[in-house]
């Protein structure tokens, strides 16, 4: 019986009897500073990872109108999901009502429309939000929808307290990747530091920011780049969160990280377990906190929407379940596991069913959660992890040399980079180097008759009325009061999210109050990066 290179069997008489099969901290010898629960976490942030508690099952959702995407929501939930991730379309994610000139043709499309209070009272009805956890999947407007969620909480007699979940918040990955932003980088980072410090105080259980590697991935950056462009995010949020006012402790516990998983197995088993570790030192380093939870990388995970293909759609069942088990055997907090059918349309029923199904199925079928970090040991593993580590920590420290991430922005660096990865990536598949089942190898003539589900029009103009009926029939001085004071509050600099609320309370849209903020702080275009 072989040893690894951290002195620990390589392999263990293993049992189908549960006491026998299960391997914790005590049965291997790892030295004390690899053991997961203990810094830098490589191995994992719990001790006992999911011998004592799974993953979340956080299916992503939102479509068409708020109906809709809740009648999803109680499917999900009855179904065995752990949490809610709600999908916005892009009117609502660029801070527009669903009857703007600008949202004409996209109302719904690609995630739920929301406009007003009246939308999340149904987007959530027959759901106890001190229950559940809810993440959305917001930046630009970020403030405006967790205002949204609290003025309905409030109206439910949720105290804020209970109140348990993450709101993505991460701006810069607009500037970088994805370009759904508003404002100029300084303004949109005042609001992100605005729902931080009034987190801190009022939803103490939320997570005020998530900070997403996944979109930057999806745009075509690589692993390494991944890490590194996703983590600096996060040193600069909590750099600005400190000018702001807030302690290091207050901010980096309730800060959270999001990244896409993808086909090169071990790479992304190691991806995750070298994000761990950097994520450690790159805190301990800068901002030396006392609470040991500041250095802890808590990440959701989601398989990688840019691998599916609308060729031999079933294969892309495959790709997901390969990429969930990576994603878990690297130590994910939580989870979405795509539909197959993404590429062709929205997913239907049965798909975003199985899409569940596959995470149920690896956490009780296959014991992969008897053991605490399994692939640690494997040499090809941890040179994976030591390489990706290394590689990554030195692009950090480039971004930092060059100012940190926001001023990077600014000047396109990050951008660069990806344009110049993508392209690659693109060569690599039209030449064959990087095999694409049913597009680039063993493609065959497309006889698919999957359909996925069609947004009906009908919704979006009814998603218009709404919005001017609401308008017509509020009580018009209160709404107009409340105006008044979002527009205060963005001029003399007090904090947004209390104004906020009481302007959702009193009916103002989505639209109103982003675009008071619009005219304050203006609009800007990142450099693409050509």
């Amino acid at each position: 019986m072989g040893t690894g290179p951290d002195g620990f069997d390589l392999h263990t008489e293993r049992s189908t009897h549960p006491s026998v099969n299960t391997l914790t901290e005590t049965d291997v010898s790892f030295t004390e500073h690899n053991n997961s629960g203990t810094p830098p976490y490589t191995r994992g942030i719990h001790k006992n990872m999911y011998l004592d508690r799974l993953w979340t099952m956080r299916q992503y959702a939102g479509f068409s109108d708020a109906k809709s995407t809740n009648k999803r929501f109680l499917e999900l939930l009855d179904n065995g999901q752990s949490g809610l991730s709600v999908a916005f379309d892009l009117p609502t994610q660029l801070g527009l009502n669903s009857n703007s000139d600008l949202a004409e043709g996209e109302v719904g499309k690609v995630g739920v429309a929301i406009d007003s209070i009246h939308d999340i009272r149904f987007l959530f009805q027959g759901i106890d939000l001190s229950e559940v956890s809810t993440s959305m999947t917001i930046n630009a407007p970020a403030t405006s929808l967790f205002a949204l969620y609290i003025a309905y909480a409030d109206e439910c007699g949720i105290p804020r307290e209970s109140l348990r979940g993450t709101v993505q918040n991460d701006i810069l990955k607009e500037y970088i990747a994805r370009g759904l932003y508003i404002f100029p980088p300084e303004e949109s980072m005042r609001l992100t530091t605005d729902l931080m410090s009034w987190s801190k105080l009022n939803t103490p259980q939320w997570n005020t920011i998530s900070v997403s590697g996944y979109h930057m991935r999806e745009a075509g950056c690589t692993a390494t780049q991944e890490i590194a462009f996703t983590l600096s995010n996060g040193l600069e949020y909590l750099t600005q969160a400190i000018k702001a006012g807030m302690d290091i402790d207050d901010v980096a516990p309730r800060m959270s990280f999001f990244f896409g998983c993808h086909n090169d197995f071990f790479e992304e088993v190691a991806k995750f377990r070298a994000a761990r570790k950097l994520w450690h030192d790159l805190v301990m380093e800068r901002y030396e906190p006392r609470n040991q939870k500041s250095t802890m990388l808590r990440f959701h995970t989601q398989t990688a929407g840019v691998t599916l293909t609308a060729q031999q759609p079933l294969n892309n069942a495959v790709r997901v379940s390969y990429q969930a088990l990576s994603a878990v055997l690297g130590g994910t907090q939580s989870l979405h596991t795509n539909s197959y059918d993404e590429a062709i349309g929205l997913p239907t029923d049965e798909s975003a069913l199985l899409a569940l199904r596959t995470q149920q199925i690896l956490a009780n079928e296959t014991n992969i959660t008897k053991s605490v970090d399994p692939l640690a040991g494997s040499y090809l593993v941890e040179e994976l992890t030591s390489k990706l580590y290394n590689k990554s920590k030195r692009l950090v420290e480039e971004i930092e040399a060059d100012g940190g991430a926001m001023k990077c922005v600014v000047s396109g660096y990050q951008q660069r980079h990806i344009h110049e990865a993508a392209w690659n990536q693109l060569k690599s598949v039209e030449d064959g180097t990087t095999s694409v089942i049913g597009v680039n190898k063993y493609s065959e003539e497309d006889t698919s008759t999957l359909m996925g589900q069609i947004q009906d029009q009908a919704n979006a103009e009814s998603q218009s009325k709404m919005v001017q009926q609401i308008i017509q029939n509020r009580e018009k001085s209160k709404a107009e009061k409340c105006i008044l004071e979002i527009e205060k509050a963005a001029i003399n600099g007090t904090n947004l999210m209390e104004p906020l609320i009481d302007a959702f309370k009193a009916e103002v849209t989505l639209g109103e109050v982003n675009e008071v903020l619009r005219q304050n702080f203006g609009t800007w275009v990142a450099p693409s990066g050509v």
